[in-house]
Parts: structure tokens; C-alpha cells; sequence
């Protein structure tokens, strides 16, 4: 048996491709289906079904056009009810993949209908593809639908991962969900594991009872992106198929009004001179994330660029959670240079000396990284929050000094600020910690 893991890591998503003896099944495929297709036709395999394991709360779904173009079928959790044709799986009745036998088990928490599949040949359980229920050093989060239901979810949570450790030891553990994925709060940063490894070492199966069990589950959550309560309705009525992934080229001269510009070259160059307006969100694994948290749900979109970034990667991203009208690419500012403005960026021992001399600062780290240190009269707010309204101690007749961990984040917010008539002075490179560990050495 076969089983190739195909990473989203700007997600923090795994997707399984199970081949054996001829026959596969492809577990929870993002949108853009063409990875899965060329590892199926790798394999040689023939496939019988796309599994999903829920409605997926921090993507659009592929199953459905992944099983239509390689001639399979898509399945659901029976009590997903998704508006297109699909085969339903019902806890305990056996699907049927020729080779080998697939067996759903109901295991909600994540979400209401979620369903884990229990691969048996010959009889024996060798894997189970457990979604967001039972994850590698930890468990899905059961707040995604609200705090209103997050109890309710927790205490199914409880009994689901409890299911899934009386597993056979041997039984090879496949979760979608694992660390840098807002759908679990923590984790050991593997992908896969054991049913025996987890149950000596997984900390949410040390537990004496559900109410322990539940106050550590919904303790410490950290915010997930905006762009998630999009996904699940998307996820029930079938989103489109993938748009194209290469927008057409144009001019800075050709930007229609009214459009958000978001900039993904490095910070460095955003500070150096950019667009009025935009919105600077540099390009790496997690880009469509950030998008999707600050920017209107499938707001059009203009991409600047510098020549040679991956935009069609960009794109792709962005494809993925729902943002499919991406107008145009600019990789030439030229006709504009008299219209960029700039911002200052500051080295970490610059920044330290700001603190000293009473600078105002603002930390846009997320709370459970506060933890870590803070800096002594600085504002803290989390970027998403400082996006959607501007903290009122800030005081627009002083610079405000941004700083994150590595000026992403904090770039993200100078533009922001920019454009609400502060001046924003970035921390690069750096951090908030290592601005702490200059001033705790002088």
C-alpha cells in the first residue's frame, strides 16, 4: 500500500493519495485538483473515491471535480447534505474500493457531520484518515462555528478521539489538519503518526473526563482568518472550478478605482516606493491566508509584482479560499515613480533605541505570542483587528512604530496606517523579541 501525502503548507493541510493493488482514493483535495490528478497518474491506480472527511472551513473543496475528472466518486459525511449528487457514508457500512475496504466512522467535534475512514484489507485496519478529529499531538478545534456551539462540539470531540485511540496500535494515523493550520491550536509539527505513538504521547487522550478534556480544548484558541465562514457554505453548494491562473499583464496606468491592490513583492521593496493604497502582503506559503483575513471575501483583486515572482502561485493561493477575480498583474511601476510613496524600515537596534526614548509602539503579534514578551507601554493589536479600525490611542501627529516577528505582519499594517494618514516606521527582519533581548542586555 501507498500512501503519498500532498502538503498545502500555506494551510496547513495534508492530502492523501492511497493506492493498493490498482485501486485508489484521494482524502480532502483542495481546489486545485491538477496535483492530485498527477500522483494518480503516478501511481497507475485507478480511482474508486474521493473521500471528505467534513465541510472544510479554511478552503474550497476539489472533490467534487477531482472525482468527475478521474472517473470516481466523491463521498461526504452523510449529515453533510451538500447541494450536488455524491455518495453519502453512513457510520460502519463499508464502502466497497475493490481492493480494500473503506469504513467510515463518525467522529464530529470539528464540525457536526465529520467523518473519519478506517482503510481494512484482509480484514485488518492498517490506516485511518481522521480530517480534523484526532491529529498528530493534538485534536481539531471545535470553536470554527461559533463559541455559541463550541461546547457542544468540544464534548463530541471528546468521544471521537476517544474512538479513535481504541484503534489497533498499528494503525497509521492520517490527518488533513496539523501545525500552521488555524483548525488546531497546537501540535508536534509532524503529519502523520500511529494510533499506539498518539495514545502514549498525544496529550488530548491524557485526560480523566469530558469537562477537563473541554476546558482545554476551548483554552488559549488563537484567531482564525475572516475568509473562513465562507468556506463551509461554499463547501455545501460546490464552488465553481478553478479559475485561470495566469491573469493578464498590465500597466500601472490601466488600475480601476474602486479595486484593492494588494503588493506581494519583499518588504523592502514595498517600503521603497509603492502604490498609494495598496496594501502590502509579501508573497510566501501563507500569502492567500493573509489575504483572505484582511480583504473583503472575493474582493477583485490587483497583484504587484516584481519580474520573476511566482504570481501564478499567488494566484493559486488565492483560488483556494474563494478569491477568483484576480484582474490583472503589474510588474512595472515606471510610469508611476512620481506618484509612490514610501516608508521607513528600522533595523532592530534602531527600534531598540525608539523604545527608549519613549517612541510609540504598536505590537501586532496575536495574543497567545504575548507570552513570549512584551514591550513595556506598547499598543498591542493583532493585524486583522488594526485593519478593520485603527486603535484609538494611536496618535496620528507621531510616527508609529510597527513590529511583529519578522516584519511581515507589521508591513501588512504600515501600509494600512499609510493610508490613515500615520507615518509607519517597520521593524524588518526582526522582532518584537529581539528588540526585548537588546534591551535586556544593555
Amino acid at each position: 500500500m501507498d500512501i503519498r501525502v500532498v502538503q498545502t503548507s500555506g494551510l496547513g493541510d495534508s492530502t492523501y493519495v492511497l493506492s493498493y493493488e490498482g485501486q485508489a482514493v484521494v482524502v480532502d483535495p483542495q481546489r486545485d485538483i491538477d496535483r492530485f490528478e498527477a500522483v494518480l497518474n503516478e501511481s497507475g491506480s485507478d480511482l474508486r473515491f474521493v473521500l471528505e472527511t467534513h465541510l472544510h472551513n479554511d478552503y474550497v473543496s476539489g472533490g467534487r471535480y477531482l472525482a468527475k475528472a478521474a472517473g470516481g466518486e466523491v463521498v461526504l459525511p452523510a449529515g453533510a447534505a451538500p447541494a450536488f449528487r455524491h455518495r453519502p457514508a453512513y457510520h460502519s457500512e463499508d464502502l466497497d474500493a475493490g481492493s480494500f475496504v473503506v469504513r467510515p466512522i463518525h467522529t464530529p467535534g470539528h464540525t457536526p457531520e465529520h467523518t473519519s475512514y478506517l482503510i481494512v484489507v484482509d480484514g485488518i485496519p492498517v490506516a485511518v484518515f481522521s480530517g480534523g478529529s484526532l491529529l498528530v499531538g493534538s485534536a481539531g478545534r471545535s470553536d470554527l462555528l461559533g463559541m455559541e456551539r463550541a461546547d457542544t462540539l468540544a464534548r463530541l470531540q471528546y468521544r471521537s478521539v476517544s474512538r479513535l485511540a481504541a484503534l489497533p496500535d498499528a494503525v497509521g494515523l492520517y490527518p488533513t489538519h496539523g501545525a500552521g493550520s488555524f483548525c488546531t491550536a497546537s501540535g508536534t509539527g509532524e503529519i502523520t503518526s500511529t494510533i499506539g505513538t498518539e495514545r502514549v504521547s498525544n496529550p488530548v487522550l491524557s485526560h480523566d473526563d469530558e469537562d477537563s478534556f473541554v476546558t482545554q480544548a476551548l483554552s488559549g484558541l488563537v484567531p482564525y482568518p475572516a475568509y473562513y465562514r465562507y468556506m463551509g457554505p461554499t463547501n455545501v453548494t460546490g464552488a465553481l472550478p478553478m479559475p485561470a491562473l495566469k491573469p493578464p499583464m498590465i500597466s500601472a496606468t490601466d488600475l480601476e478605482a474602486g479595486v484593492d491592490v494588494i503588493d506581494m513583492r519583499p518588504k523592502v521593496d514595498v517600503a521603497a516606493g509603492h502604490l498609494p493604497g495598496s496594501l502590502a502582503i509579501e508573497e510566501r506559503n501563507d500569502f492567500g491566508v493573509w489575504v483572505g483575513w484582511v480583504v473583503a471575501h472575493n474582493a477583485p483583486l490587483y497583484l504587484v509584482a516584481n519580474p520573476g515572482q511566482d504570481t501564478t502561485e499567488a494566484v493559486r493561493q488565492l483560488a483556494r479560499i474563494g478569491f477568483d477575480d484576480v484582474r490583472g498583474v503589474v510588474t512595472d511601476l515606471s510610469d508611476v515613480a512620481e506618484e509612490l510613496v514610501t516608508y521607513r524600515l528600522a533595523s532592530v537596534d534602531e527600534f531598540k533605541g525608539a523604545v527608549s526614548d519613549g517612541a510609540q509602539i504598536l505590537d501586532v503579534r496575536a495574543p497567545n505570542e504575548w507570552d513570549l514578551g512584551i514591550i513595556d507601554d506598547s499598543t498591542r493589536v493583532y493585524v486583522p483587528d488594526v485593519v478593520a479600525s485603527t486603535p484609538g490611542v494611536l496618535d496620528p501627529t507621531r510616527p508609529v512604530w510597527v513590529a511583529c516577528e519578522t516584519g511581515y505582519r507589521a508591513s501588512i499594517v504600515a501600509t494600512t496606517l499609510e493610508q490613515r494618514g500615520f507615518e509607519p516606521v517597520v521593524l524588518a527582519e526582526y522582532g518584537v523579541t529581539d528588540v526585548l533581548s537588546r534591551l535586556s542586555n544593555h
